[in-house]
């Protein structure tokens, strides 16, 4: 396999890219060329990451302020990445919010929150971008969780079920739209996110434990576990990849 990873002056449309899983593959892309468009709630955290981006490999990237719960929102800013780049060939959907804790605890506004914020906008992307996906080909990565595949799946019912609404969406777009040649995926990561850091804090003995099931005993690089995965799955070299959930967490779960 040749370097050339068929990414240089790609445009990438990425959720979440202001800190964490986002961010990791923002940098991760731009290192090989791709122009990024880094969409977030904190408009400052996705203007930190382009100032990352332009620091450290001189490319394009622009910032912008999306809250994924709002269909305005995902409407002007995919208007607004054509605008500056003529069209979007990725999209990541990495944007989360979630509730967690036991059933009889949830209320509706807090899961109706996560569900906006997880597959409804997720749909809502990338019904968006497709007519530019189609337009050269392009790939969506979404983010899933192996959290339904969880020994106990105490307290991540709602979390758990967000996540596979998201990979039954995936593996739907990659069979209705494989004929325009856009590829759909799932990764499920475990990745040292601000988000995995607070919960390790919150909960030491069940983050303690929960790295003891990983093989590999260690939780993922944002950037260099989780972004070069991503990255190498839109590349030319995984061309022919799509319609799976593909955990990149150290080998813990088992998907069989």
């Amino acid at each position: 396999m040749d370097n050339d990873l068929g990414l240089e002056n790609k445009v990438a449309l990425i959720t979440g890219a202001g800190q964490g899983i986002g961010q990791g593959i923002a940098l991760s892309f731009a290192a090989v060329g791709v122009k990024v468009v880094a969409a977030g709630r904190t408009l400052e955290k996705c203007e930190a990451t382009c100032e990352l981006i332009r620091e450290r490999y001189g490319r394009d990237c622009i910032a912008l302020r999306c809250d994924v719960g709002s269909l305005d929102d995902i409407e002007a800013t995919v208007a607004a990445a054509v605008e500056a780049f003529g069209t979007i060939d990725i999209l990541v959907n990495n944007a989360v919010s979630t509730s967690l804790g036991p059933l009889l605890s949830q209320n509706d506004e807090r899961v109706m929150r996560a569900f906006e914020v997880g597959p409804i906008a997720t749909l809502r992307m990338m019904q968006r971008c497709y007519p530019y996906l189609k337009t050269n080909g392009g790939s969506i990565v979404n983010m899933a969780s192996s959290a339904a595949k969880r020994w106990d799946m105490t307290n991540y019912g709602v979390y758990a079920a967000e996540k596979e609404a998201i990979r039954a969406l995936t593996r739907a777009a990659a069979c209705e739209w494989g004929k325009d040649n856009i590829r759909a995926n799932c990764i499920l990561p475990h990745a040292n996110s601000p988000a995995l850091q607070g919960w390790a804090q919150a909960r030491p003995e069940e983050a303690a434990a929960f790295i003891k099931t990983i093989p590999m005993q260690r939780i993922g690089d944002c950037e260099n576990d989780i972004g070069s995965f991503v990255t190498l799955l839109c590349s030319r070299h995984s061309a022919y990849v799509s319609g799976q959930s593909i955990a990149v967490d150290g080998g813990q779960a088992h998907l069989g």
